[in-house]
C-alpha cells in the first residue's frame, strides 16, 4: 500500500482540493507557542517553483540542498503570529512526510512565552497559487481556550484573546 501511494506521488497524482491544516497550542509547562503545520507537498513544490526554486523533491532521498531554506523563508513570509500584540519569529524545528506520502508535518515554535493574552494568526499559505486554497487553523490556549478558523483569499487573518 505505501509503494502504491508513492507511486502515485511520484507519477503526479493530484487532488481535488487545496486544503492545509494548522494546530497551534500553548503549553504552560514549556512556556511556548507550539505549531504542527500539515501541506500538500505538490502544491508547496509548486509555489516555491512559481518562486525559482524548481525540482525541490521535498521529503524524498533526493531533496535538493537548499529545499529547506525555500520552505523556511517562504512559511516566514505567508504564516505570521502575534503573540501579545507583538510579532514573534518561531524556531522552524523540521519537517516529516505524512503517513499516506502525500503531505508533510513541519513544526514550529516560540519559545519564552511566559503569559499569552492573545495570539493573532495570519495564514495566506498557498493562497497565492490556489484560488481555491483553504487554511484550517485550530487554537488551543490556556484553560482549553481556544478557537478554529477556515481561511480564505482575502480572509486570511483572526485572533484569538484569552481569558
Amino acid at each position: 500500500m505505501r509503494y502504491l501511494l508513492f507511486s502515485l506521488l511520484l507519477l503526479g497524482f493530484k487532488h481535488d482540493y487545496h486544503l492545509s491544516k494548522c494546530l497551534i497550542e500553548y503549553s504552560t509547562t514549556d512556556q511556548a507557542v507550539q505549531v504542527s503545520l500539515q501541506i500538500f507537498i505538490d502544491d508547496l513544490e509548486e509555489a516555491l517553483r512559481v518562486e525559482g526554486h524548481d525540482k525541490l523533491a521535498l521529503c524524498t532521498p533526493k531533496e535538493a540542498p537548499d529545499a529547506e531554506t525555500y520552505f523556511e523563508q517562504y512559511l516566514n513570509r505567508h504564516f505570521i503570529l502575534k503573540v501579545n500584540g507583538k510579532e514573534r519569529a518561531y524556531n522552524y524545528l523540521g519537517k516529516e512526510i505524512s503517513e499516506d506520502l502525500l503531505s508533510l508535518w513541519c513544526y514550529l515554535e516560540i519559545e519564552g512565552i511566559q503569559q499569552i493574552n492573545s495570539l493573532a494568526v495570519t495564514n495566506d499559505i498557498l493562497m497565492e497559487i490556489f484560488d481555491d486554497q483553504q487554511n484550517i487553523v485550530q487554537v488551543k490556549g490556556p484553560r482549553n481556550q481556544g478557537g478554529m478558523w477556515l481561511f480564505k483569499k482575502g480572509e486570511s487573518s483572526d485572533q484569538v484573546k484569552f481569558k
